[in-house]
Parts: C-alpha cells; structure tokens; sequence
C-alpha cells in the first residue's frame, strides 16, 4: 500500500499540481491496473459459515482441493473444522478418492482418514450417491470441491446426488463456493436424454460457465431432483470474482490435470476419450497433448509413448508410439476446438474402430459423432448448437451469483 501511495503521488506531481479530471481517470486507471484484487474462496471466510456449524453434527463432501488458503500454507477444511470444534462424523470422498490419489473411473474404496479418524465414504464405489443410512444423524452436510466447469467432469454428478439425499431427508445442504477456471465461456452441444450418465446428468453444453454454486442453485430451481423434490441449499460466496476472473487452480483438481493449459484444453481434449486417441494420460503432458498409432507419422509430427504412471496405472496404448500433436504452448482457448477431433478422425487409418461406447456420453448427443463421419466442418457443427445454447444461456441467468 506504500508503494501505491508514492505512486500515486509521483503521477499527480508529473502531471500538474491542479490535476484535471481526465488526469484524475487516468491515475485511478494506473492505481487499478497495480493493485491486484485477490480472489477469497468461501472456505476462508469462516465467518459467514461457522455458525451454520457449531453445535450440529456435519457430514463433508470434500478432496484435496478443501483447503483453507493461509499465505504460503495450506489448511484442509476437514482439518480445520475439526480443530475449531466443529462436530464433523463422517467425510464423504468423490471421484479420485479424499486425496485424490484414484486414477480416473477407478473404484474408491471407503476407509478411515489417518489424520482425523474419520470414516471416509466413497462416493466413486459401491455407491454414487450416499444412502440414508450414511447420513443417518447428520444434522447439515458441508460440500466444498474445485470443479473446472465441463459437464462430464464428475464433480458437479456427485452434487446432484448429494442434493437428492439432503432433499429427502431435509438436511440443509451448504455449498462453499470456489472459481471456475473455464468460466469464461459457454460452448458445446446440449446434452440429450439419450446420452445421460453419470458424466452427463442435466440438459447442459459442454462447458456451462458457472461456479459449482451456482450450477447447484440451477439444479435446485430447473428442479433436476428425482420427482422435482428441492434441496435447503445454501451457497457462500466467493469475494472479488466474476466470470472472466484469471484464476490458475493452486491445487491440482485431479491427477491428470496438472497445469492451466491442461485444464482449459480438457474440454475439447477430453472428447478423445470416446475414441481410439490418446490424450496424454500415462505421460507428464495429460491433456496438453494427443495421439494414436493409427495416425500416421508422415501426417503429424510429434511422438509419444504411454507408460503407467500416477493417475493412470493404464494407460491407453501402454507401451505404443503414438503420433499426434503438441499443444503445451498454444493460445488459451475461449471456446471448443473441434478441429483435432476432425482432423483425428480424416487421418486415422482405423475409421470403424476411431469411436467407442463411450463417446456418447462425453459428445451428450449422437449427432456430433454422425456429423464428424460425414465430413462436417467444426463452423458447420457448431451452427447447429446455437438454438440449445440461446436457450441454455437464458435460463443459466437466473442462477448466477457473479
């Protein structure tokens, strides 16, 4: 603040002693371009959630992304909560596990917390969703986990399921919210009835601008619950965030999103996951990279070999050359690349084996694998979800806190 004071001051002498109003706009356009307004998750503000908390007994929906931010230091909520007094019983674990140590779509086992002893139930094994008798004696349920915006990303599934359950027992259900790092956009084809899973629950696009609070409160009010039933949801706020806030996550979400580039190519990467390319996974560039030994070499440049390694114990293709291309340094994207995908699938020497099963249900649609196989341009494609993201994008206004 010194510093910004002498600013000031140097800039109001040099330009007159009686500065004028269009100099006065032109300091205060300097002072906000040197002062940077730190984004402050909900978890961090104690105080506008503490007291939801003290004297119940509280379940957490939580990973290695729940932390509360202290300088150079990290504090787990669970952690912090249970040091401050707060009655948490039982720690509910997503996709990847408390610790996020679980590769993708790998089966998490419940278990024990060995810094709290608490009991940790998964929420990625036997069960999807927790049964009544999971929070059977729980007064209030806590969620709090970084989400990265893309509709087949699990997160925003388990809290669908964990909105159910507190709707049908009457738990209130709190949300502590925190940035989305693909907020800045809204892309994608709209998710179909046929193609509904569990990476794929709600009649979204691809990428939904939204913070996971914020999704929760669509869910809630389009009433997505099993028989329209409505959740006592209560969302704490992030400070000093809009949409088009930069905000590079200090935690990896998953193991295999390891950087910003990885996370925003994940969007238009993530649909290779349906087809016989690779997109980094058994490599230290997950996601910022792809590849197949069906394409071939006289066609694409760069080269990669899968080998098992942290968040992928399988890789596709272990052990393969796999041809392809290098995205590490190209430009943030603000919407998705479809061109790989169309080029993949023009170059790949095994067309009828280039998608599988599970393309449908990262696509949402049948149509956009159709439309690739018949030679459609990435413009083309595009036009035809125009009409589904108009209407998305009215009703995604009612619910948005940013």
């Amino acid at each position: 603040m010194k510093n910004l004071i002498i600013l000031i001051s140097l800039v109001l002498v040099s330009c007159s002693t009686k500065p004028t109003k269009e100099k006065e706009t032109e300091v205060a356009n300097i002072v906000a371009e040197k002062e940077e307004v730190k984004i402050i998750v909900a978890a961090n503000q104690t105080a506008e959630y503490l007291h939801l908390l003290k004297g119940k007994k509280v379940g957490i929906v939580a990973n290695q992304t729940s932390v509360i931010f202290k300088g150079e230091t990290n504090v787990h909520l669970v952690d912090s909560l249970v040091a401050l007094g707060v009655g948490v019983t039982k720690v509910f674990a997503p996709e990847h596990g408390f610790r996020g140590k679980a590769d993708a779509g790998e089966h998490v086992e419940d278990g024990i917390d060995a810094t709290t002893g608490l009991p940790i139930i998964s929420l990625y094994g036997a069960n999807r969703k927790p049964s009544h008798e999971h929070l059977k004696g729980l007064d209030v349920m806590l969620f709090d986990i970084q989400d990265v915006g893309v509709r087949f990303y699990t997160y925003i599934s388990t809290l669908h399921n964990v909105m159910e359950v507190c709707a049908e027992l009457n738990i209130p259900l709190i949300v502590l919210d925190r940035p989305n790092p693909n907020g800045h956009y809204i892309d994608g084809p709209m998710l179909k009835e046929e193609a509904k899973s569990f990476v794929g629950m709600h009649p979204v696009p691809t990428v939904y601008g939204m913070t996971i609070g914020e999704y929760g409160k669509m869910i809630n009010g389009e009433k997505w619950l099993e028989n329209g039933i409505q959740c006592d949801l209560t969302v704490i706020s992030l400070k000093n965030y809009t949409h088009n806030s930069e905000y590079d996550l200090p935690i990896l979400p998953s193991p295999n999103l390891p950087n910003a580039q990885s996370i925003n190519l994940y969007p238009s990467l993530c649909f290779f996951e349906g087809t016989n390319v690779s997109a980094g996974r058994g490599t230290e560039m997950q996601f910022q990279i792809f590849g197949s030994p069906f394409l071939a070499k006289e066609s694409f440049d760069f080269s990669f070999t899968p080998e098992p390694n942290f968040g992928a114990k399988h890789p596709k293709h272990k052990g393969e050359v796999c041809f392809g291309k290098d995205l590490r340094t190209y430009k943030k994207l603000s919407n998705l690349n479809l061109d790989w995908l169309i080029e993949s699938y023009a170059h790949t020497s095994d067309k009828e084996k280039f998608f599988n099963k599970f393309f449908l249900k990262l696509a949402g649609t049948k149509e956009l694998q159709k439309q690739i196989e018949v030679g459609l341009s990435s413009k083309e494609i595009k036009e035809t979800w125009q009409n589904g993201l108009n209407k998305f994008k009215e009703t995604r206004e009612k619910y948005l806190i940013y």
